[in-house]
């Protein structure tokens, strides 16, 4: 079944789309951006304990959770802001007693402050930034929007935690929203993919930022001017949006 599309990238970002899309397809065909875990595994792996407690944002009908319930994972709690996509991961991992499932926002978390050991994302953040077209300049809403999100995962991590951002974008434009010295972590990255390569950021609670990740931190909220514009090549993933936004 060939998946439902917004007639522009702006519709990424509402949840009437997501809502819609995901009455259609439910959770029996997975929805991977970025690759399956297969594709990450071992960076994952390096970062995770199979007794963290793990929040999973924006889940979508990815089999993420799953997986990780499979490697030994087992106290996974996913949220999506889609009551449709909650309610078919429900049904179709019911089995599954680790895996926990909650509609909520992730700009504004229910769960108390330390909650977690882990925070983990996958493409959710770049969905929010669609109709950004200069990655050099980023509007004061994605900027905002960004911050509120990290801001909340932040709060829920505790000291020590990790927060796993895994994005098609490069360090020279994300890296600089995560090193932000209000979150109080570190940031580091590594990549993974063939030709195309994805990043894998970690952010841990506690640790400070080196001074140069403080200085590109700041660079954000000034603005600079823009280079030669940037061009980037992608591979099949299925999604229009990730082959025209750069960020």
């Amino acid at each position: 079944m060939a998946r439902q599309l917004p007639e522009c990238n702006a519709g990424y970002r509402e949840r009437d789309f997501w809502e819609a899309r995901y009455r259609l397809e439910g959770a029996a065909v997975p929805g991977e951006w970025f690759g399956g875990l297969e594709r990450f595994r071992g960076l994952l792996e390096a970062e995770v304990k199979p007794g963290d407690c793990i929040l999973v944002l924006g889940c979508g009908n990815s089999a993420l959770s799953y997986d990780l319930f499979q490697l030994g994972y087992t106290n996974i709690t996913s949220i999506d802001y889609s009551v449709a996509c909650i309610t078919s991961m429900k049904n179709r991992y019911a089995h599954c007693p680790g895996l926990h499932w909650a509609v909520m926002d992730a700009r504004t978390l229910t769960f108390t402050d330390e909650s977690f050991d882990v925070v983990l994302e996958k493409g959710t953040l770049d969905s929010l930034m669609v109709e950004e077209r200069d990655p050099w300049n980023v509007s004061d809403e994605a900027t905002q929007v960004l911050d509120k999100v990290l801001m909340e995962v932040s709060r829920v991590l505790r000291p020590g935690g990790r927060f796993i951002s895994i994005t098609f974008a490069q360090p020279h434009f994300r890296k600089r929203h995560y090193a932000q010295g209000a979150y109080g972590w570190s940031v580091r990255h590594a990549t993974y993919g063939n030709g195309f390569h994805y990043f894998f950021y970690v952010m841990v609670k506690g640790e400070e930022l080196s001074p140069s990740d403080l200085a590109l931190g700041q660079s954000l909220h000034l603005r600079p001017r823009s280079p030669s514009p940037v061009c980037f090549l992608q591979d099949s993933d299925g999604e229009n949006y990730l082959s025209t936004i750069e960020l």
